[in-house]
Parts: structure tokens; C-alpha cells; sequence
């Protein structure tokens, strides 16, 4: 690509940059200006305001997590995502039904109004979210079907897709099979995907599960080992593998619960990755050393054998064309958004756990700055937000 020379906000040097999109992986320069990218090459001619030089790192798309709980009030798991995800790489989050039809108004105006982050919602299928400690679905009347769809047709623009998780802890001794019907009703009218969350196999086999969704769907806590679990003796489940080859899409979810070590290898080996790599990151996390973020749940899949290409192709462009928000970012080409998240490979292994405390010793990812609509945001040590509060 030829580029001409021009002034420039922001000229960013890195040893490597890889976009899945356009197939670079290589040393190069990207140009920023006006909060967009309007030049990218192995050399762009031209001066700029500020340079930033990267030659140890990598650079990548703005980072997308398709499942965590963004919400600056509200969710009873919420937590602030321009505090607690922006700098550490992650520049678009999806809402994992945090908030259902009666608190939709009030996520806008509060959160993704509010935020640099780029917030975007799956609407939980239950009127009342996340806002309180019980299930969900424990009472069904919650599952209001006509209020789900106005709720959809009013904040369109805002609404990725649904939210129905037919866990036991979300339904209780609610009818699984109903909330799900239920949630297919909303989705097929308002022509939108679910995220979905499994029901246990002891008390609804998957393969019935599975069989009800709808190609684009996205299921996630796609490597837990309880209370579902899709490898058995050693290979992937054929019900797990024929919703992959229909269309369905598998999302991490690594969360509190739902990242298994050995499930992941175990996948992995069997060729069987995670389409979309998400943290599930809550308000439980925030007190974790070190800390829950999206650069580690990453090296927790390479320590498991995933190809360092897949993984950020998993946390970019894949997420991106997910949430139909490509190509204005998840791709490192001019004219897009200038979201960038700026990892660095450890020097030394270290400990990584799972979520049931299994441990492989290995490298790790972390964001030493991410740029966000053009602006530079660095992570802040835990002093230092500490002592903000």
C-alpha cells in the first residue's frame, strides 16, 4: 500500500501488528487522525504530533468481549468498564443480560451512554436482569414476552441480541423448555441472535438444547466441566460438534465457574476452539491478584495449545462480525474506528489458574496501553486505583 505524506495525531511504531482481517502480521506503522486510522504500512511516510514506539509488542485491533457485565449501576454483577476493561485492552463489551425491559432505559442513559467503552447489550430475556440476587427465570411471569419485544423495538440501536441462560441457578424450579421457547419467540420476532447458557445434560439433554437454536446463535461457557460439559473421554461431543457444523457459535465465558483446563485441552486438540474469547468479568473479580482480564484469559488458552493467530483473531474480527460492528472496528485498516490494544508477552512464565484452581505454569499477555477512538489509555497499577476511590 502507498501512503502519502501528512500530519498526524498519532504515529504508532510496533514490532509486530496482526489483523486477521487483512492478513498482516508483521513489524509496521499506523497512522491516527481525528480518532481514526487513515494509514497502516511497514512504513507510513509523514510526520506526526506524538509517535509512540512499541518494537517489544504487539499490536492489535481493538479487543471486543462478547460476555461480560458492564454496567455503571443496576447489575448486581456490574462493574464499571471504562474503569475495569478500557485499559486493559478491550475497547467494545457486550452486556451479558444484565439489565431486562423494565431497567433497559435507564442502562442507556447510565452506562452505555456514559461510557468510552464501546457498550452493546444482549437483553435478558427476564423483565427484571440482573438486578437481583435470585434466579432470573424463578418466577416465569418475568419472562415477559411483550415486554421484551417493546423493549427491543424501542433501543434497537443499542440491542445486540437476547440474553437466556437456562441454567438451574438461573430458573430454579422453573420449566427450562418454556424460558427457552419463550426466548425463541422474542428472537425470531425481533430477528435477533441469542446468548445462551446451557441447561445441565442430567436434567435436559444437549443435544435437544442445541437443536432448538438457530444458526448465529452464540452459546457460551463453552469449557466448564460442571454442571455441563461438551468433551467426554477424550473427545468432543458429537451434539456440540453437529451445532457447530449448522451455524451455531461457541463463546469462552471463563467467568467465576466455566473455564476448565483440561476441557479446553481437550477441545482444542479435537480441533474444537472457542469462536469468541470473553471473560465473563464481574464484580467478584475486581478484588482478584492478579487481576481477571481479557489479555490473561487469552494466554490460558495458549497455555492450552490454542494458535496465538486464533486467539486474536477470537478477541477481534470474529467478535466484531458477531456483534455487526465490523468493519468499523476488529481491523487494523484506514478508515476504521482507531481502537488498538497494545500487548505485551511476559518475560518470565508464571501461574495461570483455572476456574476450579487446576494451574499450568506459562507466558501471559498484558496491555501496556490501548488507544480508543484515538486517545491513549493506560493501565493503572492497583495503588493507584486504589487510592481514586
Amino acid at each position: 500500500m502507498t501512503t502519502s505524506p501528512g500530519q498526524y495525531d498519532l504515529l504508532i511504531r510496533a514490532g509486530r501488528l496482526f489483523c486477521s482481517a487483512t492478513k498482516r502480521d508483521g513489524p509496521g506503522e499506523i497512522a491516527l487522525q481525528n480518532g481514526r486510522i487513515v494509514a497502516v504500512d511497514q512504513r507510513v511516510a509523514g510526520s506526526a504530533c506524538q509517535t509512540l514506539s512499541f518494537p517489544d509488542a504487539v499490536v492489535v485491533p481493538g479487543m471486543l468481549d462478547l460476555h461480560a457485565h458492564p454496567a455503571n449501576r443496576g447489575s448486581v454483577f456490574g462493574i464499571a468498564p471504562d474503569e475495569h476493561m478500557l485499559a486493559h485492552g478491550v475497547t467494545s463489551v457486550l452486556s451479558q443480560g444484565d439489565v431486562g425491559a423494565d431497567h433497559c432505559r435507564e442502562y442507556l442513559e447510565h452506562t452505555i451512554n456514559c461510557s468510552e467503552t464501546r457498550v452493546l447489550l444482549a437483553l435478558n430475556l427476564s423483565r427484571v436482569g440482573e438486578t437481583k440476587t435470585t434466579g432470573c427465570f424463578e418466577n416465569l411471569r418475568d419472562a415477559d414476552t411483550d415486554r421484551c419485544i417493546r423493549a427491543i423495538n424501542s433501543y434497537r440501536h443499542a440491542i445486540w441480541g437476547l440474553a437466556v441462560n437456562v441454567s438451574h441457578v438461573a430458573c430454579g424450579t422453573t420449566d427450562p423448555r418454556e424460558v427457552l421457547e419463550r426466548g425463541l419467540h422474542v428472537a425470531t420476532a425481533c430477528e435477533i441472535p441469542i446468548l445462551f447458557g446451557m441447561r445441565r445434560a442430567k436434567d435436559w439433554a444437549l443435544q435437544e438444547q442445541l437443536e432448538s437454536l438457530r444458526p448465529g446463535d452464540v452459546v457460551t461457557y463453552c469449557y466448564r466441566r460442571q454442571p455441563h460439559c461438551i468433551v467426554r473421554q477424550g473427545r468432543v461431543l458429537p451434539e456440540i460438534q453437529a451445532a457447530r457444523d449448522r451455524g451455531i457459535l461457541f463463546d469462552l465465558g471463563h467467568g467465576a465457574a466455566s473455564f476448565d483446563f483440561d476441557v479446553a485441552q481437550t477441545a482444542i486438540a479435537n480441533g474444537f476452539t472457542p469462536d469468541t474469547i470473553s471473560t465473563d468479568l464481574q464484580r467478584r473479580h475486581l478484588d482478584m491478584s492478579p487481576r481477571h482480564t481479557l489479555p490473561r484469559t487469552m494466554a490460558k488458552l495458549r497455555a492450552a495449545g490454542m494458535e496465538e493467530s486464533d486467539i486474536f483473531s477470537a478477541v477481534s474480527e470474529t467478535p466484531a462480525r458477531v456483534l455487526r460492528v465490523f468493519p468499523h472496528t476488529g481491523c487494523l485498516k484506514p478508515g476504521t474506528n482507531a481502537d488498538l490494544a497494545i500487548l505485551k508477552w511476559s518475560d518470565l512464565p508464571e501461574e495461570l489458574e483455572d476456574a476450579i484452581g487446576n494451574t499450568r505454569v506459562a507466558h501471559t499477555w498484558s496491555a501496556i496501553a490501548t488507544i480508543r477512538n484515538g486517545r491513549i489509555v493506560r493501565p493503572r497499577s492497583r495503588d493507584e486505583a486504589l487510592d481514586s476511590k
